[in-house]
């Protein structure tokens, strides 16, 4: 059977009735409504990125009316604002509002504004437009050129499902209030603990590059600011005496374009294999081994530096430094120490630019720049216990994440039965949750 894509696949339940969800909304409201007001009337404000892909938002932007009314999208308290443009409305950007300055809102013009008519339930009407039958035909719905694609407003006026009465729809928001309520706190305790655990990662490579393994070894002042005390038997040596600037270009070699991901622990050190689009012309561009350091010098170099894993080809906005030959510096030792926060900050402190966007961390000064050194044996001992340690926190990481990802499904799929009719919210003790992933 063919399917329009404005048709929901689900189940009809006595009571139930098949419509669309122009008889149920005023789409788009016009700023008619509000042209007897002031124009000094102080409104509410929302961009898109005030409305988060949860149905959370932030009405803390205000202005006036005559600040918003020529080439911004109105609406009011009570309104379900629904973004229209890829990839917020795959994302799932969608909130019923409220707490709206003088009641009044403007914002993007990327949103479509479903106002409930007297037999829809707002709260109702809020999940309808989370569900997954809803999303998945609106994708289908989008038009327009790639990364610029949009749901039409003739796509959520001639969407048609199976309605339940007014009463029932308010029992259904009001089941879904409680349910996805305990599933966010649930959510939010996983993430909590994510950040715990990042929080741990992050002190035990700063103990470890920092300070060694021997929590008993003696200790001496660096001299530098943000590194503090360092084992006495360490050395502080120029990155000079590390380093040397690496630019050569032999085009006869295979190699990958490396990319920020490769070196920034976007994607862990065994996974960093993507083969890259490789530009035309090479000319500007870096060649580079592993054990190679590779730095982004631009203004998103923040974080982006580190020990290179693949013999590649790194873009002109990056330099390339290779470890000289004599120096006793173990490549994945640094590659950890270069990743700090604070050594981090200090780089970007030295970077120049007469933007702070536009920020160049240049050779001669990373260069000119100090290092503190363990011996090369203990540089590698610290390296094997923080690959040891830190694969057990990221596993950890890994399982809770999917945890997370395993209850915002759960939360889809119980928005999307109830809504659609799969389910009879009437079976359901006020303090259950079904089926809960663990």
């Amino acid at each position: 059977m063919n399917r329009s894509p404005s048709q929901s696949p689900c189940i009809r339940r006595e009571g139930w009735n098949v419509s669309r969800l122009k008889h149920y909304v005023q789409l788009n409201p016009t700023k008619g409504e509000i042209s007897q007001l002031p124009k000094d009337t102080e409104v509410s404000f929302l961009p898109m990125e005030a409305v988060s892909e949860s149905g959370d938002f932030d009405v803390s932007r205000f202005g006036t009316i005559s600040d918003y009314v020529s080439g911004y999208t109105y609406f009011r308290d009570g309104d379900v604002l629904l973004a229209k443009i890829t990839p917020c409305f795959e994302n799932g950007k969608t909130a019923l509002v409220h707490g709206l300055k003088n009641g009044i809102g403007f914002g993007s013009t990327e949103f479509h504004v479903l106002r409930a008519r007297e037999n829809m339930d707002r709260s109702y009407l809020a999940y309808v437009v989370r569900s997954r039958a809803f999303r998945a035909f609106g994708e289908a719905a989008m038009i327009g050129a790639a990364g610029q694609k949009r749901v039409p407003e003739s796509f959520v006026s001639e969407f048609r499902q199976p309605f339940p009465p007014f009463d029932e729809q308010r029992a259904i928001a009001s089941f879904l209030d409680h349910q996805t309520t305990k599933l966010d706190q649930l959510v939010e305790k996983k993430q909590r603990l994510i950040e715990l655990l990042q929080e741990k990662r992050r002190a035990l490579i700063n103990q470890a590059v920092t300070k060694g393994l021997d929590p008993n070894v003696p200790m001496k002042d660096s001299g530098i600011p943000w590194l503090g005390e360092i084992p006495a038997h360490w050395d502080i040596v120029r990155n000079k005496n590390l380093f040397y600037e690496f630019s050569e270009w032999n085009d006869t070699e295979d190699s990958e374009l490396l990319t920020v991901s490769h070196i920034t622990g976007v994607t862990r050190r065994s996974e960093k294999n993507v083969n890259m689009f490789m530009a035309e012309s090479l000319v500007g561009y870096k060649h580079c081994l592993p054990g190679d350091l590779v730095i982004n010098t631009m203004w998103a170099w923040m974080g982006a530096l580190g020990i290179s894993p693949h013999k590649g080809v790194a873009s002109p906005s990056y330099n390339t430094y290779r470890i000289r030959r004599d120096a006793p510096l173990y490549p994945w030792y640094y590659d950890y120490l270069c990743r700090m926060p604070s050594h981090v900050a200090t780089l970007r402190a030295f970077s120049t630019g007469v933007w702070e966007s536009r920020l160049r961390l240049y050779p001669k000064v990373f260069l000119s720049l100090v290092t503190c050194l363990p011996p090369f044996d203990e540089q590698r001992k610290i390296v094997d216990y923080l690959d040891e340690q830190t694969t057990r926190i990221d596993k950890l990481i890994g399982a809770t994440t999917r945890s997370v990802e395993l209850y915002e499904e759960y939360r889809q799929a119980l928005i999307t039965a109830a809504v659609t009719g799969e389910i009879d919210v009437r079976h359901y003790a006020d303090n259950e949750v079904s089926a809960l992933p663990s």
